[in-house]
C-alpha cells in the first residue's frame, strides 16, 4: 500500500520542491506560499481573501494566517469591502518592494527545481494541475 500511496508520493513531492523555493526565500522571512499570495494581491488589484484563498487552494485557516502575519509586516493592507462585511486585501508598497527583492530567489529555487524534477517533470507537473484545476473548477 505504501509505495502505491499517490497521497504519500504527492506529499513528498510537495515537501521537496516547497522545501527549495521556502529555503531560498528564508533570508527574507518569507515563504513561498506568502510570495504567492502578495503575486496574486499585486497582480488582480484589491481582492478578497476568499478569492486568493481559492485561486490558490488554501484553507482559511492558512489565509488568515498568513494574512494577519504579511499585514503585520507591512506588505499588505486589510480593509472592509464594498458590503462593509467583506474585506480587501491591497498591496502595500513595502510588499511591492519584497517581490521585487524575492524575484532573483525565486528564479533560482525555481531553476534548482527544474533540475530536481527534470525537464519532462517539471512539464507533467505543470500538465497535472492544470488538469486538476480545470477539474475543481467544473465541480
Amino acid at each position: 500500500m505504501v509505495d502505491e500511496c499517490l497521497a504519500r508520493r504527492v506529499l513528498l513531492l510537495t515537501r521537496t520542491i516547497s522545501g527549495v523555493y521556502n529555503e531560498a526565500l528564508r533570508p527574507l522571512g518569507l515563504t513561498v506560499a506568502q510570495l504567492n499570495l502578495l503575486v496574486i494581491v499585486a497582480k488582480r488589484g484589491p481582492v478578497s481573501p476568499g478569492e486568493v484563498a481559492k485561486r490558490l487552494n488554501m484553507e482559511k485557516s492558512t489565509m488568515s494566517r498568513n494574512v494577519r502575519l504579511m499585514e503585520d509586516h507591512g506588505w499588505l493592507s486589510v480593509s472592509p469591502g464594498q458590503s462593509g462585511r467583506a474585506q480587501v486585501l491591497t498591496i502595500e508598497s513595502k510588499g511591492r518592494k519584497l517581490i521585487e527583492k524575492a524575484l532573483p530567489l525565486w528564479q533560482g529555487a525555481q531553476e534548482r527545481a527544474k533540475a530536481l524534477l527534470g525537464e519532462r517533470g517539471a512539464r507533467s507537473i505543470h500538465t497535472i494541475a492544470d488538469t486538476v484545476g480545470k477539474q475543481l473548477q467544473h465541480e
